[in-house]
């Protein structure tokens, strides 16, 4: 029963951070995270060029990888997903930040905490749904 839970936890977990991905980087931190690029100027595709089908495999892949961990870890209760879930995004968010920041100009510093913060709230709310979802498989 284990896969079912993945498989359950994870296409909702991909479909919650899809939805709250767009909600967070697409409307409330898009001013911010204009004004705050790296030095390369025109990083960020246009609202019209945004490519929704890879955001959206992105999406259910992060999805996947939280259920995955959950499952394995045997959360059963949404405050521990809250908190496992903001452990690895803020481990996951930062880790791939830092990098970027240190190789390329891709991200500000004011950008990379704005992230971090952003994708360590983002999994610790989608874990919290994950669990959720995966408590309501039945057995």
């Amino acid at each position: 029963m284990n896969n079912k839970k993945t498989l359950t936890g994870g296409i909702a977990g991909g479909i919650l951070f899809f939805l709250l991905g767009w909600l967070v980087y697409g409307i409330l931190l898009t001013g911010f995270m204009n004004q705050h690029p790296g030095s390369i100027a025109n990083v960020n595709r246009s609202d019209t060029d945004m490519q929704m089908g890879y955001i959206f495999a992105g999406s259910i892949l992060q999805g996947f990888l939280l259920a995955y961990i959950l499952v394995k870890a045997n959360i059963s209760s949404v405050a521990g997903g809250f908190i496992t879930g903001a452990i690895i995004g803020f481990l996951i968010a930062a880790s791939f930040d830092l990098t970027m920041y240190g190789t390329t100009y891709i991200m500000s510093k004011k950008g990379i905490m704005a992230d971090i913060v952003a994708a360590t709230l983002l999994s610790g709310i989608v874990s919290a749904g994950i669990v959720f979802v995966i408590n309501k498989v039945k057995k």
